[in-house]
């Protein structure tokens, strides 16, 4: 059962409901530092799936709300501008909670009114993902599992 589910308010940013407050700062980090960016959650994917199979980060986790530290031990984070706002999950609960996420990004509408530039003959996600394997210089560890 998933101890994470996302949704959308009325001007379609992403919320989230947790079965135990415990998560509640992991939904808190997804929907604001990944927010509605794929291409950022996909990194988040990558990196939970680098640091779970022993492969070094190629990069330290970038953001300008959080302090992130992902190592085989688990993902700790802390927000930089709510005190108190942070905690410790294993990879696990992380990963579950991003591929969660990923679905429910994925999920979304296209906006029929965005004009794209890269790829537009693709739908979105895959577009994402192809730049993010163009950017990276190699496939992402999750193809063929959830995409």
């Amino acid at each position: 059962m998933a101890f994470i589910t996302f949704s959308l308010d009325e001007f379609r940013l992403p919320l989230f409901e947790v079965t135990d407050q415990r998560y509640r700062a992991l939904g808190a980090w997804l929907i604001t530092d990944i927010s509605v960016y794929q291409s950022v959650c996909l990194d988040a994917l990558a990196m939970v799936d680098d640091v779970s199979h022993g492969r070094p980060l190629e990069d330290e986790w970038d953001s300008d709300k959080y302090e992130v530290r992902f190592t085989a031990g688990g993902v700790e984070f802390r927000n930089e501008w709510v005190p108190g706002e942070g905690g410790r999950y294993s990879l696990d609960e992380v990963r579950e909670a991003v591929e969660a996420y990923w679905r429910f990004l994925v999920s979304r509408p296209e906006n029929p009114d965005l004009i794209r530039e890269y790829r537009p003959d693709l739908p979105g996600w895959q577009a994402e993902l192809v730049q993010w394997e163009e950017r990276w210089g190699r496939p992402h560890p999750y193809r063929g599992r959830l995409f």
